[in-house]
């Protein structure tokens, strides 16, 4: 499938805001990584870098949507642990594969951009709630009451997101593997 010089500069971003996080994201080296025109950046983008980053990390989000959705699809018997332990999996693989420089890019771009008076906060708090109620939803699909599948949801993505800083700061997956088995046992009682 085919992408828009768009679609390509959306996707470019998040991954340079995982490297980089938002102020060291530069719109040049999207658009040099996109492949895209050079002047198609305003066009598609009238509302400058922080619309670009904004949509990144609402794209980001509905990524991690899309994974959570994915486990009970492809698990023969679907559990809280096993839902953590697929969110977990991904990063190992990505980590194992292409080395620790690149994060999550919804907690970089919140580590530059929460505090301030950037447009993109709002992006966040969307792309987070999203990817909470997705979680939740799979759980209470899983018979976890609503009231508890909202606050483990919560627990699960901070969890997650502290593992991986962790991870990428060590050079290891160790962490993530460590939260996995320590955190089954809360997730299934």
């Amino acid at each position: 499938m085919a992408y828009t010089p768009r679609e390509r500069m959306v996707y470019s971003a998040a991954q340079l805001v995982r490297a980089r996080g938002a102020t060291g994201t530069g719109v040049r080296d999207v658009v040099e990584h996109a492949k895209a025109p050079r002047g198609s950046f305003q066009h598609y983008f009238p509302g400058g870098k922080d619309q670009l980053v904004g949509e990144a990390v609402l794209w980001a989000a509905d990524f991690a949507v899309e994974r959570v959705r994915s486990y009970r699809r492809t698990a023969r018997t679907p559990t809280p642990s096993g839902l953590f332990a697929h969110m977990a999996k991904q990063w190992k693989q990505d980590f194992t594969e292409r080395g620790y420089e690149r994060g999550c890019p919804l907690m970089a771009a919140a580590a530059d951009l929460v505090g301030t008076d950037s447009t993109v906060t709002a992006d966040l708090r969307t792309g987070v709630e999203r990817w909470e109620t997705a979680v939740a939803e799979e759980l209470v699909a899983m018979d976890v009451p609503a009231r508890r599948a909202r606050r483990l949801a919560t627990v699960m993505i901070s969890t997650l997101e502290g593992a991986i800083m962790s991870a990428r700061l060590h050079g290891d997956v160790g962490p993530l593997s460590t939260v996995v088995a320590e955190l089954a046992p809360l997730l299934d009682d």
